[in-house]
């Protein structure tokens, strides 16, 4: 490839200064609108050091985040990897806020800086503005102060009612996390900013709530125990209720109101993760197109040099290796290297479709906009979707992928697709369910209480394919659950398709009521 030069170098060699980080923000930012016409928040540009990268990773990426120990646990062991050459640190960190937060490390050379921006402060950024489901479940506009109201809140709650209680209900809630979110929408679109100044209000109002929901309870338990009345009571309660915190916020017969507020504060930040983790294959695969088009165009234009882009090519490919499953790196599918690879693949459909192509992707096969398609793409799927709807047979054949099917009821594994004509749908399909959500995570929900006898709390776990729960973890986590919620709690792992019960688990009630 021919280059001609028609803009000045951005750098010369490794080193930088903020003048620097300046103009290569500038200059990616022109070529990003330019290319690919990205829609993205204002950006701010932090940079740290490896230690303070260090301490982004312990606590989940998120500034401002309260104090928990588990947050030390993960900083001591990426520290204890780190220093030893064992790994590498992520070259950049991105919050889904507004502004968007752009953290990028000191050691980094002048072109890791200029493409970590490009991979997230215009990648990554576009993709959280403007995917459906960062649109409808997150508050980008008020997560900043949100987390400053919850670190200031646990601390607060610290001092008052000692560092061991509140370590309890967290460690507690964090057992839950993955029960701890609304997986349709609600009424309203969750606001932040508003959860913060709403804070005062309900505790005013939570035991006067409580009692409300108890005083139901008749004196005469014969005369309750008929099915309509445990339809009126289930309706009361609004279950089945598939996010547990907000049950045990609501509902927990002894929590005090200060632990309420803890719980609310740990199922905000689940369910702000949660698009992320329908979105791992699309978020990478978006912000790594997104970084090769701006700074192969930074090539093109002169605004780098030959070195430069040698370097940056390097990473690059480092990035989107995908190791053989042979290989000790083997863990999966990188989703850096299937997500860049397909959406290069819907760029080569988009502009040069074969008749393959023609058949599978009529509406985009030779369209001719690839940004626009892209865009589309980026703004209204999220992994499983967008497995299923957009990779294609030539991909199934280079990436050699085929389907083996694994029944426990079976001597041997069963190769049940290749990359043939007849296996490319199933292949497709089932490597888009294994993003599905409902495969990732268990499907549990509180589906009962009985209030007019021992207030036991029952819940039901829809198994998939009859896969049950990890005897151990599931005794953990019940018990944490029977002490929020101060009584015995029962959880019965069902066949949907039947109602057949398949195991049953209890946690006694605590001898203690009430968490310290």
């Amino acid at each position: 490839m021919t280059v001609t030069a028609t803009h000045p170098l951005l750098f010369s060699g490794t080193d930088w200064d903020f003048n620097t980080i300046r103009r290569i923000y500038d200059a990616v930012e022109k070529v990003s609108g330019a290319v690919l016409g990205l829609d993205t928040y204002p950006n701010q540009i932090e940079v740290i050091t490896a230690e303070q990268m260090l301490d982004a990773y312990a606590s989940t990426g998120m500034p401002l985040l309260y104090k928990h120990w588990s947050f030390g646990k993960q900083f001591a062991h990426h520290e204890m990897i780190y220093r030893k050459g064992m790994g590498g640190l992520a070259y950049e960190l991105v919050i889904n806020s507004n502004p968007c937060i752009n953290y990028i490390m000191e050691e980094n050379t002048a072109t890791m800086q200029t493409l970590v921006i490009a991979h997230a402060a215009f990648g990554h950024n576009h993709f959280f503005k403007n995917n459906y489901l960062f649109r409808q479940w997150t508050d980008a506009e008020g997560i900043l102060d949100y987390l400053a109201f919850a670190k200031g809140y646990i601390a607060a709650c610290e001092e008052r009612h000692g560092l061991a209680a509140v370590e309890r209900i967290l460690d507690i809630a964090h057992s839950l996390m993955n029960q701890a979110v609304h997986r349709y929408p609600r009424r309203s679109r969750l606001d932040l900013k508003a959860e913060k100044k709403r804070e005062a209000e309900r505790h005013a109002h939570q035991e006067q709530v409580y009692n409300d929901l108890w005083r139901t309870v008749p004196g005469t338990p014969k005369t309750f125990r008929t099915e309509a009345a445990a339809d009126r009571r289930r309706a009361l309660l609004k279950l089945p209720e598939e996010n547990i915190l907000y049950f045990l916020e609501k509902t927990a017969p002894l929590l005090q109101p200060w632990q309420r507020e803890v719980l609310r504060i740990v199922r905000q930040i689940a369910q702000y993760f949660y698009p992320q983790s329908q979105t791992k294959v699309m978020n990478e695969g978006c912000a790594t197109y997104s970084h090769y088009r701006i700074m192969t165009r930074l090539h093109e234009q002169g605004s780098i040099s030959d070195g430069a882009f040698l370097e940056f090519l390097q990473s690059h490919a480092n990035v989107v290796m995908q190791p053989t499953f042979d290989s000790p790196r083997y863990s999966g599918l990188n989703p850096y290297a299937i997500g860049f690879a397909m959406m290069q693949d819907i760029a080569r459909i988009c502009e040069t479709p074969d008749d393959e192509d023609r058949e599978w992707f009529p509406d985009i096969a030779g369209q001719g906009d690839v940004s626009g398609v892209l865009k589309h793409v980026w703004a209204n799927y999220r992994d499983e979707s967008f497995l299923a709807q957009f990779l294609s047979p030539r991909l199934i054949r280079e990436w050699r992928l085929f389907h083996i099917e694994d029944d426990a009821g079976q001597p041997a594994l069963t190769v049940g697709a290749i990359h043939d004509e007849r296996g490319y749908r199933r292949i497709r399909q089932a490597l888009a369910r294994q993003y599905d959500i409902a495969w990732q995570q268990a499907d549990i929900q509180v589906v009962d209480v009985d209030l007019d006898g021992d207030r036991q709390l029952t819940l039901q776990h829809d198994t998939v394919n009859h896969t049950l729960l990890h005897d151990k973890d599931a005794e953990l986590v019940l018990q944490n659950l029977a002490e929020l919620w101060g009584y015995r709690v029962v959880l019965r792992e069902v066949d949907p398709a039947t109602g057949k019960l398949l195991k049953e688990h209890v946690a006694k009630a605590p001898q203690k009521p009430g968490l310290l």
